[in-house]
């Protein structure tokens, strides 16, 4: 029903955002209720009408106020995005299971499955190894290192959000997947 790996069904039922019990032999039990109710929050923001003509971005953000900013200033742009927003790492994995976006944005302290995790996660991932990254962050460079660094391909923007790097960096793309379109 949600279109992600076991895996990440256990986390959401282990930071509470499912509703779900364990059996004596610790197989989990989730109401079907507690999925349709995920299902039915989060489907607008993991629904968003991506084309193949724009620049896909999910961007992975747990503060409302940024979440907006965000959506704010990159429609402001008049670059032809199709942005979703969603709040943590799990609901970045629903969403992958529906559409892969061209860039990720991600903050890399949320609550639930944090920017770190998701990230290695991805990286593991094969289907995702080569998809944009970027982690935006106000941890130092020795307090990324001190939490296990990022790889390399990973571009890392502090905070506050740089926007004109980002709009640069996003025009890039744009380009990119215009160039790439009109060689088929």
């Amino acid at each position: 029903m949600l279109g992600v790996a076991v895996a990440t069904v256990q986390n959401m039922v282990e930071n509470g955002t499912l509703e779900a019990w364990k059996t004596q032999g610790g197989h989990r039990r989730i109401r079907v209720q507690s999925v349709e109710r995920f299902l039915q929050h989060n489907a607008p923001k993991l629904t968003a009408g991506f084309t193949p003509d724009r620049v896909a971005v999910l961007i992975a953000e747990d503060e409302l106020s940024l979440q907006e900013l965000y959506r704010q200033t990159l429609e402001s742009w008049g670059l032809p995005l199709s942005v979703a927003v969603v709040g943590d790492g799990f609901d970045v994995l629903v969403h992958l299971g529906r559409h892969q976006p061209d860039v990720l944005i991600t903050d890399m302290k949320m609550p639930g499955m944090n920017g770190f995790e998701l990230v290695a996660r991805l990286r593991a991932d094969p289907a995702f190894a080569n998809m944009d990254i970027i982690a935006v962050t106000g941890l130092s460079t020795q307090e990324i290192e001190a939490r296990g660094g990022l790889p390399a391909d990973i571009a890392v923007f502090g905070k506050p959000i740089p926007f004109d790097e980002l709009r640069g960096y996003l025009r890039a793309k744009v380009a990119q997947k215009h160039r790439e379109r009109a060689q088929f």
